[in-house]
């Protein structure tokens, strides 16, 4: 499961990169073509972080990952 979460954020944070990389990209192409692959990377980012939301709630209510919160100690009072 740690190597699931671990590549989707890694493909996430490369769809990113996409989108920065079309912004950024000279003027060669037309404005509208660029823009529309912009949004596409940035659209895909936001499919993939609902996925993997999505998938982590899954993977929890069927018992895959059990939650786990701070150990805190007593103070013997």
């Amino acid at each position: 499961m740690k190597l699931f979460v671990a590549l989707a954020l890694l493909v996430i944070i490369a769809s990113l990169g996409t989108a920065w990389f079309f912004m950024l990209r000279s003027s060669h192409d037309s404005d509208r073509q660029r823009s529309r692959r912009m949004a596409w990377a940035l659209a895909l980012r936001i499919a993939l972080s609902i996925a993997l939301f999505i998938s982590l709630l899954a993977a929890w209510k069927l018992g895959y990952i059990q939650p786990h919160g701070l150990q805190v100690e007593s103070s013997g009072n």
